[in-house]
């Protein structure tokens, strides 16, 4: 069976002008697992995820989904960025539907858009236009537009950044849901170490640039996960070490 969603990242560089933000970074990231990088600022976690959505082609080394190499963007794979970004002329439902249009498969995956609706828990709200539903409706709709194509991998650039803490945490369970019942890859930038640990099979604590990879830490707790378990709390201070100090944990597996 030939693998869904499994991303290789190898020997990559970036530069802005003169300033190199990614430095032979290398990582593979398995099908079906949820994996969050975190880092300083301005360490290039955004832009890498702009390589993986082919939103970023001028740079070095080869980026593969399922040993295809990335030239462009493709339905394949959904992004979801800070702040909803939606269309605020258009209706949810106007939002969500409105990338299988530009493609002109819209009448075939009409059924779709609903289905998508109903998932990420805004039906009765097709017709709102965004300035009506509240933030976290909003990133709702946001989500839906980037799973309406029903991609391989979700690319997660900080969606829940803006929200307030109780809206933030429902929705980390919703993302949670939607990836158990999609069996898709997931992709996450942060900077919330909690949000890291409570959501991830796998942290990438990524260095100050030029970045690489500082380390990899399998986050080994059951789910539902427990925030202030003394478990939850270790990982949290092993994070935070490796961030704060830059040290290398030398037990890191790079292969994920």
């Amino acid at each position: 069976m030939v693998n869904v969603g499994n991303i290789k990242i190898n020997n990559v560089n970036k530069s802005f002008d003169e300033v190199k933000v990614l430095n032979n970074f290398s990582l593979n990231i398995e099908p079906g697992s949820f994996v969050s990088l975190i880092g300083p600022s301005g360490c290039g976690k955004s832009t890498l995820l702009r390589i993986i959505g082919g939103l970023e082609k001028s740079y070095q080394g080869e980026v593969l989904l399922d040993g295809e190499r990335i030239k462009k963007a493709g339905s394949d794979r959904g992004f979801a960025f800070q702040g909803s970004n939606l269309f605020p002329w258009l209706t949810v439902e106007g939002n969500v539907a409105f990338g299988l249009k530009a493609r002109k498969i819209f009448k075939e995956k009409k059924n779709d858009v609903q289905d998508i609706i109903n998932l990420v828990g805004l039906k009765g709200f097709e017709n709102s236009y965004p300035h009506q539903i509240s933030g976290g409706m909003q990133q709702r709709a946001s989500l839906a537009r980037a799973l309406v194509g029903h991609p391989k991998v979700l690319l997660l650039d900080e969606p829940l950044g803006a929200l307030d803490a109780f809206t933030r945490m429902n929705l980390q369970d919703e993302i949670l849901r939607i990836k158990n019942e999609n069996n898709m890859t997931m992709l996450m930038v942060t900077h919330d170490v909690d949000e890291a640990i409570y959501m991830s099979d796998k942290v990438v604590v990524m260095s100050a640039r030029p970045s690489r990879v500082e380390a990899v830490i399998d986050i080994d707790l059951p789910r539902p996960r427990i925030r202030v378990q003394d478990t939850f709390t270790l990982y949290r201070n092993r994070i935070l070490e490796v961030l704060n100090f830059g040290g290398q944990l030398h037990e890191a597996e790079y292969n994920i």
